[in-house]
């Protein structure tokens, strides 16, 4: 979750081709020389993905277009969708894989006693309207450390959730975690290892808590992306994509080979959504956002 981009680009309907399907490299010069006729939509998808993509990165397009564009991309959620936006996308056969609204908080979370009832009062009504839906992901923070030894704040976030998630459980409904950097983009923020989050997980013991492994973020925390993955699946429900450094395309310009991750993360047996995070830099947004999910489509 991220503020809000300013700059509306123009939808273009630009290639990327059939020949970019059986993608084995990483990179975007492939898609660039597809032509447009070949390539309109990605129906032809393999199927072993489910792609999302984060709303915050496309919000200069506005909403209704953006999900009829990525329908006919073959995406097949939206993420971080608030509650007023959910009819929207699923007018195009969409649903919201990750729900949240603007109450949940990066900095102010489960990790302080003090938020603990504003907190509850406050998830309830977005748990039971995400149950109504369909969406089974509702996303929350830790909040930042602030002074808080990680032990203190493991102990905080489980008094905190338990009672959230038992009630969450009722409604079939799963309270997803996400791990974010403290170098770069959230200074202090405490679930910024997987290490914390897993160790937070097994004390609960609760299946309807888990993590949401941000690529790029454990990337900047600890690297060794596809061992700790190999290691951690069980915690971890829902991935999102960047690249680094600079959280732009996924494609050769950074560090991170997508193809291999993603082929990890499926032989874990995920069947979870993967949901594009980067901030594109591209005039035509849109073009950027097929480049991904091509590369992702192993």
């Amino acid at each position: 979750m991220e503020n809000k981009l300013n700059r509306r680009e123009v939808l273009k309907n630009l290639a990327l081709g059939t020949g970019a399907l059986s993608l084995g490299v990483a990179g975007s010069a492939f898609a660039k020389t597809q032509s447009d006729k070949e390539f309109k939509s990605l129906n032809r998808l393999k199927g072993n993905v489910n792609h999302s993509a984060c709303r915050w990165c496309y919000n200069d397009i506005p909403l209704d277009e953006f999900a009829r564009e990525s329908a006919e991309l073959g995406l097949k959620a939206i993420d971080l969708l608030k509650p007023s936006e959910w009819a929207t996308v699923e007018k195009y056969g969409l649903t919201c894989s990750m729900a949240t609204d603007n109450f949940a908080s990066i900095e102010e979370g489960f990790n302080d006693p003090g938020n603990h009832g504003k907190l509850q009062s406050l998830y309830k009504p977005l748990i039971d309207k995400a149950s109504d839906h369909g969406i089974k992901n509702v996303i929350c923070f830790s909040g930042n450390r602030d002074g808080l030894d990680d032990k203190t704040g493991i102990e905080n976030c489980a008094v905190g959730l338990t009672p959230l998630l038992k009630y969450a459980e009722e409604r079939e409904v799963k309270l997803v975690m996400e791990l974010l950097n403290s170098k770069v983009n959230h200074p202090d923020y405490q679930c910024d290892h997987t290490s914390w989050g897993a160790a937070l997980c097994e004390k609960m013991g609760l299946s309807n808590f888990k993590l949401l492994y941000d690529i790029y973020h454990m990337q900047i925390m600890e690297g060794d992306v596809i061992r700790t993955i190999r290691k951690n699946h069980q915690y971890i429900n829902h991935y999102h994509t960047a690249g680094n450094p600079g959280r732009h395309e996924i494609d050769d310009s950074q560090e991170l080979f997508y193809p291999a991750i993603v082929r990890a993360i499926l032989e874990t047996g995920f069947d979870g959504y993967l949901a594009q995070e980067f901030v594109p830099t591209y005039d035509d947004k849109m073009k950027a956002l097929k480049e991904a999910v091509l590369i992702c489509d192993v």
